[in-house]
């Protein structure tokens, strides 16, 4: 069952990622020959005006094939006869678009579950937050200068910022804006250091506050993403702890087995943060200038506007073929990591 659902909510973000390229790309006036679920040879089709949308044989990935690489074609609806501008509003609606459902996901989410406020709701002895003076009822605002809208974003930080210490912590009581600075300490049966704070109640924000703390939502699963990012190009965290198509099919079903004893809507809430998570984390790593990625096709895109002269479009493509290269081997080698990891 976690297969079929991991191929069914994988399939979802994917094309809802090549709707946005697909439906800017119409709204701009481009041809899109071709748009597509999956990879490999196609199952089954069907033209349907100047696109012929498919199915194919390999159920993850997607395309929106608009004649992108084909820089001699300047035809009348061709993707290089547009402005840059145009071709920019195209390439990022990709990303953008899994930002937006991702978005859209926090709001359900939110509005379902509720959020934990980062109002303090107690002080645990003998650690440096009792020192400092933070009691029940302080609002954490910062930590060493990131906001802080809701609980996650305190665990995130202290998470992934192990060594950034003392942490600066930025909170509210009474109105008054106050500056701790924190050392996270382990004691006796603790795990590992804490701050030695619990967080506030969950509250349900309405419709236009789910709005709002979905977006909140959003901007941590975004942090996530950046700061997991960062731990890796640090060596705070390897190659082995990424995870591919396999190590995504192993969560979903994970995720499935832990909700089902719960019933159908928590299956549902619970599958639905976890796509909140790969559409954000989708989102993310398409904007980043990497070669052969959207971010990567926008790097010289933009590089064209502010020059106003395209770059040679072989050497673009062979930027693009050594980008595309890489990760290919970089996805045999998360996959053969993930296998690995079902022994």
């Amino acid at each position: 069952m976690g297969i079929i659902i991991a191929i069914l909510l994988f399939s979802f973000i994917i094309i809802f990622h090549e709707l946005g390229h697909f439906l800017l790309a119409k709204l701009n006036g481009i041809r899109v020959d071709e748009f597509s679920l999956g990879l490999g040879p196609t199952i089954i089709g069907k033209q349907i005006g100047d696109t012929f949308f498919s199915l194919k044989l390999l159920p993850f990935g997607g395309a929106c094939m608009m004649g992108e690489d084909d820089t001699d074609d300047m035809s009348e609806g061709s993707f290089n006869s547009k402005s840059v501008w145009a071709r920019i509003s195209v390439i990022a609606a990709g990303p953008v678009f899994n930002l937006i459902l991702a978005w859209i996901f926090c709001v359900i989410l939110v509005g379902a579950t509720g959020y934990q406020s980062t109002e303090i709701s107690a002080v645990s002895d003998g650690y440096s937050a009792q020192e400092e003076g933070i009691q029940a009822g302080d609002v954490i605002k910062e930590i060493n200068g990131r906001n802080t809208h809701i609980w996650d974003d305190v665990q995130l930080y202290t998470l992934t910022h192990p060594d950034d210490t003392p942490y600066e912590v930025v909170y509210e009581r009474d109105g008054k804006a106050y500056t701790a600075q924190i050392e996270p300490r382990q004691l006796e049966g603790d795990a590992s250091p804490l701050l030695g704070v619990t967080g506030g109640n969950f509250e349900r924000p309405g419709i236009f506050g789910s709005m709002q703390y979905g977006l909140y939502r959003l901007k941590y699963w975004m942090n996530y993403t950046v700061d997991s990012l960062r731990m890796l190009v640090s060596g705070q965290v390897g190659i082995k702890d990424m995870s591919g198509p396999v190590g995504i099919v192993t969560v979903v079903d994970s995720v499935y087995e832990s909700a089902a004893p719960a019933g159908i809507a928590a299956i549902i809430l619970s599958l639905m943060n976890f796509g909140t998570f790969l559409s954000a984390n989708l989102g993310v790593v398409n904007l980043l200038p990497i070669p052969a990625l959207d971010g990567g096709r926008l790097v010289f895109l933009i590089v064209e506007a502010v020059r106003r002269k395209r770059i040679p479009p072989e050497k673009e493509g062979m930027v693009h073929f050594a980008g595309f290269a890489l990760l290919m081997v970089l996805m045999v080698v998360v996959m053969f990591n993930d296998i690995m990891k079902l022994f």
